[in-house]
C-alpha cells in the first residue's frame, strides 16, 4: 500500500503559523537566490542573525515535519530529460492500490487523486523519451486502466515558488515552440544524480554532493551556476510543500481554447493574480483541453472565488472547462531525471 500523504484534504484550515521570524524567512526568502557558496547555510545565518547550526537544525525540523520538501534545484520542464503529465481512470474502489502501483515507479514525482472520471493524475520524469514511454506502457499494463499522456507545449508561467509575504510573484517567462533537451556532460549527469534529491544539511553541502558525484566542490558550484544561467534549473533554493503551509485546497483548471487563440488567452491567464502555474498541453482522446492553470488556497471556497475573478478578468467564461480539485496526495518529491546509484 502506498504511503497516503493526505488521506482526505480538509475543506478549511487555519493560516500557517511559524515558530518565529527566522523560520518564516527561511521558508520565504530562500526559495530562490540561494547562496551558491562553499558554506551557504553560514551565509544565510548571517542574514538572519542566527548561527549556522541553528539554520541547519531549523531546516532539518521543517523537512522532517513535511513543510520543506528539500533544498535544491527545480529543473525546468523540457530542458533536461523527458517528462509529461498523465492521467488514469481508476475504479474508485481500487484507487488506493492503483495509486500504489503508480507511485512505486521512481520516475513518478507527483501523484494526486482529483475529482473527475480521470481520477489519478501523475507526473513522469525520465532520462529520455524512450524511458518515458516505457514507464507509461508499464503503468497501463500493471493497472489495466486507460492512461493519457499530456505533454507540455507552452510554458506561460511556471514558477513553483510560494510567496508567503503576499508581495506578488516573479514575472512570467513565456517559452514557445519545441525545446530540445540539453545534452549534459558526464560530470553534469553525475552532479544531477547526486543533487536531484536535494542538498545534504551539512556545513559544506556542495562538497558532500561532489563526493557523491566524484567531482570537486568547485565543479558542483560551477555546474549549478551554469545551469541557472542556461535555464536548465528554474530556481535553486528551499522547496516548500503548499499543503503543510496551509494551502490545503488546490484546483487544476482546464479550458478548451481554439488553437488560434490559446496563446493570447494563456498569456492573459498567466498574468492574473492567484495563478501559480499556467501552461498549454497537448490534447488527448477523451480529453479536449489545452489550457491549464493551478490555483491554491486555504480552502475550496477561496479557490472558487479566485477562479471566478480570473474567469471574468481573462474572458474565459465561453470556453468549455473543468475544475479538478485534489482530494488525495499519494506522492510528492523532486523529479528524478537520472537513475540514482544504489548506496
Amino acid at each position: 500500500m502506498t504511503m497516503l500523504l493526505d488521506a482526505c484534504l480538509p475543506k478549511t484550515t487555519p493560516q500557517p503559523v511559524f515558530a518565529d521570524d527566522a523560520d518564516f524567512r527561511l521558508l520565504n526568502d530562500f526559495q530562490r537566490d540561494f547562496p551558491l557558496v562553499t558554506r551557504p547555510f553560514a551565509r544565510i545565518a548571517g542574514e538572519l542573525g542566527i548561527t549556522e547550526s541553528d539554520v541547519l537544525s531549523r531546516l532539518a525540523a521543517l523537512r522532517d515535519g513535511g513543510t520543506v520538501s528539500r533544498v535544491g534545484p527545480v529543473f525546468s520542464p523540457r530542458r533536461v530529460g523527458a517528462s509529461t503529465l498523465a492521467a488514469l481512470k481508476a475504479p474508485p474502489d481500487h484507487l488506493d492500490e492503483i495509486a500504489a502501483v503508480v507511485s512505486a515507479h521512481p520516475e513518478i514525482n507527483h501523484n494526486y487523486a482529483r475529482e473527475h472520471d480521470w481520477n489519478l493524475w501523475f507526473v513522469v520524469a525520465a532520462p529520455d523519451a524512450v524511458a518515458l514511454a516505457r514507464v507509461l506502457r508499464e503503468i497501463r499494463r500493471e493497472t489495466g486502466c486507460p492512461v493519457i499522456a499530456l505533454p507540455l507545449r507552452v510554458e506561460y508561467h511556471i514558477d513553483l515558488g510560494f510567496d508567503l509575504a503576499g508581495k506578488g510573484r516573479t514575472a512570467s517567462n513565456v517559452s514557445y515552440g519545441p525545446v530540445e533537451p540539453e545534452v549534459l556532460s558526464a560530470s553534469e549527469v553525475a552532479v544531477m544524480g547526486a543533487l536531484q534529491a536535494g542538498l545534504p544539511l551539512i556545513g559544506r553541502p556542495f562538497a558532500g554532493i561532489g563526493k557523491r558525484a566524484g567531482v570537486s566542490e568547485a565543479v558542483v558550484l560551477d555546474t549549478v551556476r551554469d545551469w541557472l544561467a542556461r535555464g536548465i534549473v528554474k530556481r535553486f533554493g528551499v522547496v516548500v510543500r503548499h499543503h503543510e503551509l496551509g494551502y490545503r485546497a488546490n484546483a487544476m483548471c482546464v479550458w478548451d481554447v481554439p488553437d488560434a487563440l490559446v496563446d493570447a488567452v494563456g498569456e492573459r491567464l498567466a498574468a492574473a493574480d492567484g495563478v501559480n502555474l499556467c501552461y498549454r498541453r497537448a490534447r488527448a482522446d477523451g480529453w479536449p483541453y489545452s489550457l491549464y492553470c493551478m490555483i491554491h488556497g486555504h480552502d475550496q471556497a477561496a479557490v472558487r472565488a479566485q477562479l471566478a475573478r480570473i474567469v471574468a478578468q481573462c474572458g474565459l467564461a465561453d470556453y468549455p472547462s473543468e475544475v479538478l480539485f485534489s482530494t488525495r496526495r499519494f506522492k510528492q518529491c523532486g523529479a528524478r531525471y537520472v537513475a540514482e546509484r544504489p548506496s
